[in-house]
């Protein structure tokens, strides 16, 4: 799995980081999402597939290997 973040669509919700802050983080400045794991082991896979889900904006999106 690799995770993609189009930072042009974020609304800085910060609903990613709540759900996965192993994978997901937040700039200071603006706090559009960031990601520290591009590629999530495959424990965090379901709750990384739940954070795309929910993602407000539909910035988030996975490539499944």
């Amino acid at each position: 799995m690799k995770v993609r973040a189009d930072t042009g669509l974020c609304v800085a919700s910060g609903m990613c980081v709540l759900n996965v802050p192993d994978v997901f983080d937040q700039r200071e400045s603006d706090g559009v999402v960031e990601l520290v794991l591009a590629e999530p082991p495959s424990s965090l896979e379901d709750a990384v597939r739940s954070a795309v889900l929910g993602c407000p904006s539909g910035a988030l999106s996975v490539d499944e290997d």
